[in-house]
């Protein structure tokens, strides 16, 4: 195999989730002392999750047809760039809501693309993805926990500079970065349309937009809901870390963990402890034992989940189906359940209260259960368990 661009590949990822870091648990507070409600802020925090439907796709079939995935990584990148000078504009809802839209179609390009770039140079050795991913982790906690720090003690305005450095250095790792060796898919695969028309893929689908819409309120609330109960930024963003790490760790112990439990016992275990999870944080966030708990449960409602769920992926879907397949899981989990459940966590956040929106959350997760009990049966095999290499694509 050729020369693999490790720290090349690495900084890219470092940066871009230190870019969700700082975004995504602290623009809501953002939007908060803009003054905007619960439902506008859902809507808002929302269309992170509104491209994700249609975007993957889009974008990964201008890739196979122009064979220049670095490319457009780097045309996203500058666009994502420029469409967010737009924050620096103007604050009106509507304002915030074009601009918003037009940098989440960009910024959702990004990482897909890099995904297959990435599996492209690492060609059969795919077992090394895990060290170069590890960085995105980190630098999603340096950026959450510092930024925590500074938020305390600096206005909030200055998110808006932080969230442009790091989008500008995006654009620089980009430029980085090397066009991967073309790969040749060999396998034979069947029409999309049937393998979709299979009632254990409808279910299983339907099982990751339930998880998905399930952690809305998680992702556009979490924040203020925690700052609201007293505590300091500096807090929220270690609250926000020690989820990171323990999906960390859940990732690194997956190859293990699959052999040992199988694919369908590690999604239901999943589901289980993620209803929990969010039951600990309706009700018991003035508990700090409570709330640390729910947060090392992230290994399981995000971290166990979503390294078996692409595995399931990877069954269902092979040969050159297979950027197929993780392009409809994640439009249909993270794109449309991600969008679903902003937007009803806004409707229901100031109507009905937080605990109660959290128990919204518990009952999805507990009708994925159902569906993955009743519906998912695979054949477990010790040599499936290498399709476990994700580590984070939120």
């Amino acid at each position: 195999m050729h020369h693999l661009p490790y720290w090349r590949l690495s900084s890219f990822y470092f940066i871009y989730f230190a870019f969700v870091g700082a975004f995504v648990p602290y623009w809501g507070l953002y939007l908060k002392s803009l003054e905007f409600n619960a439902f506008q802020i859902g809507v808002l925090m929302s269309l992170l999750q509104v491209a994700r439907i249609f975007a993957p796709n889009l974008w990964g079939w201008l890739a196979d047809h122009t064979g220049k995935s670095v490319r457009l990584v780097q045309v996203a990148a500058a666009l994502s760039l420029l469409s967010y000078l737009g924050v620096l504009i103007g604050t009106s809802f509507a304002w915030l809501f074009a601009v918003m839209a037009l940098m989440s179609f960009f910024w959702s390009a990004s990482l897909p693309l890099m995904e297959a770039i990435t599996l492209g140079h690492l060609g059969e050795k795919t077992s090394r993805y895990g060290r170069i991913r590890l960085w995105g982790s980190v630098g999603f906690i340096a950026a959450v926990v510092g930024l925590g720090y500074v938020l305390d003690h600096v206005a909030l305005h200055i998110l808006l500079w932080v969230v442009l450095g790091l989008k500008a250095a995006l654009l620089l790792a980009s430029r980085w970065i090397p066009e991967p060796r073309p790969v040749l898919h060999h396998a034979l695969h069947a029409p999309v349309g049937a393998i979709l028309r299979r009632p254990e893929v409808i279910a299983f689908l339907t099982s990751t937009f339930l998880m998905a819409a399930a952690h809305g309120v998680y992702y556009t609330f979490y924040s203020i809901y925690l700052v609201d109960h007293g505590y300091s930024k500096a807090a929220v963003g270690w609250l926000w870390s020690a989820g990171v790490l323990c999906e960390i760790a859940i990732f690194l112990w997956m190859p293990r963990l699959t052999i040992r439990f199988g694919l369908r016992r590690i999604l239901l275990a999943s589901f289980l402890l993620a209803a929990l999870r969010f039951l600990l944080i309706g009700f018991g966030v003035q508990w700090l034992a409570g709330i640390v708990i729910a947060q090392m449960l992230h290994a399981a409602s995000f971290g166990a989940y979503h390294a078996a769920s692409v595995a399931v992926i990877h069954r269902f879907f092979q040969g050159r189906n297979n950027a197929r397949g993780q392009a409809l899981y994640t439009s249909v989990s993270y794109g449309l359940g991600g969008t679903i459940g902003g937007l009803w966590s806004g409707a229901l956040w100031e109507s009905v209260g937080a605990a109660m929106t959290f128990t919204v959350s518990t009952l999805a997760t507990l009708a994925g259960f159902v569906l993955i009990y009743g519906w998912l049966r695979l054949k477990e095999a010790p040599g499936h368990a290498s399709h476990s290499i994700g580590i984070r694509t939120e």
